[in-house]
């Protein structure tokens, strides 16, 4: 009787370090490409739940996406329900078939990601602000393309091994933007090309 529930006990604790990995995506459809996707104009919404499931905030956030050489340009203009705004321009680089990399100002570091299928997992070090003081805190950063153009984030935030919250966006890409993707998806092929290269 103890044996086994030793036994339980120990299988229980195991499938708890099993974690999701990119690759289990693979062949999953709609394809993610960030640079056809994110190109041009998106519109995400998005709310940050603490440790305890509690919200604590929500914002908005305007996307204008660019391509400068080889970079996938992003500038994020965010709108807090409070009245702050931030901003933040990532430059991300594709590097091969399955692997992007990417840099902000408040990003410490090189972020790094991978995508198969449908899904992009992507971690970084960031600075939060929390009040008035900002902390350095891990984003675990999962993206997961749906029909219509629909993306969902959902993102794990921790500091030390502790988990802190939970941040949770929506992302539509604006009507006018997607007419003049049609043109640009050639561009995105062409980036995975020479990427694979």
């Amino acid at each position: 009787m103890r044996l086994s529930s030793l036994c339980c006990l120990l299988l229980l604790s195991l499938a708890g370090c099993i974690q999701m990995k990119p690759e289990n995506f693979a062949g999953r459809e709609p394809a993610l490409v960030l640079e056809e996707y994110f190109l041009g104009e998106t519109k995400a919404w998005g709310i940050f739940e603490d440790r305890f499931g509690n919200l604590r905030r929500q914002f908005t956030v305007d996307i204008k996406g660019s391509v400068e050489g080889d970079l996938l340009v992003l500038e994020e203009d965010f709108l807090f329900d409070d009245g702050e705004v931030d901003r933040r321009v990532w430059r991300i680089k594709r590097v091969d078939e399955h692997t992007y990399e990417g840099q902000a100002d408040d990003v410490h570091g090189v972020a790094t990601g991978k995508v198969f299928g449908n899904a992009l997992n992507w971690t970084y070090l960031v600075d939060l602000k929390i009040g008035e003081r900002t902390t350095v805190v891990r984003f675990d950063d999962w993206l997961f393309l749906q029909d219509d153009d629909v993306l969902v984030n959902r993102a794990v935030v921790t500091k030390f091994g502790i988990r802190l919250g939970e941040v949770t966006l929506f992302f539509q890409r604006v009507d006018e933007a997607v007419e003049s993707r049609a043109g640009s998806t050639v561009l995105g092929r062409e980036f995975v090309a020479q990427a694979a290269e």
